[in-house]
C-alpha cells in the first residue's frame, strides 16, 4: 500500500497504520480527524433518524393534530430533545467501546435474562416493521390504487434491493441512499405546511405540557414511541461501531474528534426529523380539524388533497412511500444487530427481511384497520423504550467501561429524568388500557 493511500484510510476510518509510532512528536499523536473532514464522518445519525419519520409517526402526528389541534405540540418537542440525548449516548457508547448496545448486553447478561431481553426487543422490531410496511402499502394504494397486500409485498421487495446495497459491504452507499430518501420524506411531509394557515399563537400555547383526556394520553404515548424509538437506539450504536471500528486502533485525540463530529451528526439529523414531525402535527391542526376521515392516513391524504390541493396531496403520498421504503430497510438492519448481539447469531439481512415481512403481510391480508395498526404499533414501541434507555444510561455512566469518557453528572441526571419520565408515562398508558379507558 502506498504511503498516501495508507494515510487516506487512516484519516477516514480512525484506524492507525500498522507500526505507526506513538511518541508525542509523531504523526500518530496528532488529531486523526481534522475539522475539515468532519463532514465525511456525518451519516450514522441521519440513517438512524429515518426511524423518527416512519409511517407510524404519520399516523400518530396526523391523528393528534386533527383531533386535538395544537394541544400535544409539547410532546413532540420534548420527545425530540430526549431523542437527541439518547441517540448521542448510543453513538458515544459505540465510539468509546467499539461495541454496539446489543453487543454489550449480550456479553454481560446471563442466558435466561438475555433471551427474555431479546424476545422483547424482537417484539419491538416486529412492531416497527409492521408500521413501515403498512405505511408503504398505504402510500402505494393512495398513489396507484394498488391492493394493500400487493403493496406490502412490493415494499418488501424494494427494501430487499436497498438492503442488498448494505450486504455489498458499502455502508456509505447505503447511507447515501437512505439520506436521499430522507430528503424526499422531508419535502413530502413538510410541503403541506407551506400552504397551511398555522395559528402560531395557539401553537406556542401547545408547548405547555397538559392532557385533555385518556385518549390524548394514548396518543401522546404513541407519539413518544414514534419519536424516541428503541430500535433506533440499538441501530445507531451498531452503525457507529461499523463506521469507526475499534478504539484500540486510535488515539484519545481521535476519539475526542469523533465524539465532537458525532454530536453534530446527531443534532443535525434529529433537527430534521423533529421538524418534520412537528410540521405534520401543525399541518393537521391547521388544515384538518373537524374534517371527516382524518382518523386514517388514507382519509388524511384525501383531506390534504382536497383542502391544500392535489399537488400537495401527491407530494405527501410520495413522502409516505419513501418513508415506508427507507424505514423498513433501516428497521431490518436494526433487527439484525439485535439478533447478532443478543443471540450471537448472524442471519443474512435478506433472509431476515423475508421472514419479518410475514406478520405485516398477515395484517394487510386480514384487513385490519391499517392506520389503527400503525398507532398501536407505536404504543408497543413506547413500551420497549425503557428496556433500551436504562441499560444505555447505565453503561455510559460506567467509568470502568467508558474511562475518561464516562457521562458527567449533569448528563447522568438528564438520562435518569428521561428514563423515569418515559417509564411513568408507559405505566399510565398500561393502566388506562387495562381499565378500558384508552
Amino acid at each position: 500500500m502506498s504511503e498516501r493511500h495508507a494515510e487516506s484510510v487512516h484519516v477516514g476510518s480512525g484506524a492507525e497504520p500498522s507500526g505507526a509510532p506513538r511518541s508525542s512528536n509523531s504523526s500518530a499523536s496528532r488529531p486523526r480527524v481534522p475539522r475539515r473532514r468532519w463532514i465525511a464522518l456525518l451519516g450514522p445519525a441521519f440513517v438512524a433518524s429515518i426511524a423518527y419519520v416512519d409511517p407510524g409517526n404519520v399516523a400518530s402526528n396526523l391523528s393528534a393534530g386533527a383531533e386535538y389541534g395544537y394541544l400535544l405540540v409539547w410532546v413532540l418537542v420534548l420527545a425530540n430533545l430526549m431523542a437527541v440525548l439518547v441517540q448521542y449516548l448510543s453513538a458515544k457508547l459505540a465510539v468509546v467501546t467499539g461495541e454496539s448496545l446489543p453487543d454489550l448486553l449480550g456479553a454481560r447478561m446471563r442466558r435466561g435474562p438475555r433471551l427474555l431481553f431479546w424476545a422483547q426487543a424482537e417484539i419491538v422490531a416486529a412492531a416497527t416493521d409492521l408500521a413501515e410496511v403498512v405505511g408503504g402499502a398505504i402510500a402505494l394504494h393512495i398513489l396507484f390504487g394498488m391492493p394493500m397486500l400487493w403493496g406490502g409485498v412490493l415494499v418488501g421487495v424494494v427494501s430487499m434491493v436497498l438492503l442488498a446495497v448494505q450486504n455489498g459491504r458499502n455502508p456509505r452507499r447505503f447511507e447515501a441512499l437512505v439520506v436521499g430518501l430522507l430528503v424526499v420524506i422531508t419535502i413530502g411531509f413538510m410541503s403541506g405546511l407551506v400552504v397551511s394557515p398555522v395559528d402560531w399563537g395557539a401553537a406556542s400555547e401547545g408547548l405547555i405540557p397538559r392532557f385533555q383526556d385518556s385518549q390524548s394520553v394514548l396518543l401522546a404515548a404513541s407519539m413518544l414511541g414514534a419519536t424516541v424509538m428503541p430500535h433506533a437506539i440499538y441501530l445507531h450504536s451498531a452503525l457507529v461501531r461499523d463506521r469507526h471500528g475499534r478504539p484500540e486502533s486510535r488515539s484519545e485525540t481521535t476519539t475526542s474528534r469523533l465524539l465532537s463530529a458525532t454530536r453534530w451528526d446527531v443534532v443535525l439529523g434529529l433537527i430534521i426529523a423533529g421538524s418534520v414531525n412537528i410540521g405534520m402535527l401543525l399541518m393537521a391542526a391547521a388544515s384538518l380539524p373537524g374534517v371527516e376521515g382524518t382518523d386514517s392516513i388514507e382519509g388524511a391524504a384525501a383531506a390534504i388533497s382536497e383542502h391544500l390541493g392535489p399537488a400537495v396531496g401527491l407530494v405527501f403520498a410520495v413522502g409516505l412511500l419513501a418513508s415506508g421504503l427507507a424505514s423498513t430497510s433501516v428497521g431490518c438492519y436494526a433487527g439484525s444487530a439485535i439478533m447478532k448481539g443478543l443471540l450471537h447469531i448472524r442471519v443474512p439481512l435478506l433472509v431476515r427481511r423475508a421472514v419479518t415481512l410475514i406478520p405485516a403481510l398477515l395484517v394487510l391480508g386480514i384487513g385490519w384497520d391499517p392506520t389503527w395498526s400503525l398507532v398501536i404499533s407505536q404504543v408497543v414501541l413506547s413500551l420497549g423504550i425503557p428496556f433500551a434507555i436504562i441499560p444505555l444510561a447505565r453503561y455510559t455512566a460506567d467509568r470502568g467501561l467508558m474511562g475518561r469518557w464516562t457521562n458527567p453528572w449533569v448528563v447522568r441526571v438528564l438520562a435518569l429524568v428521561v428514563a423515569v419520565a418515559i417509564v411513568v408515562l408507559n405505566v399510565l398508558l398500561v393502566v388506562l388500557t387495562v381499565m378500558g379507558e384508552a
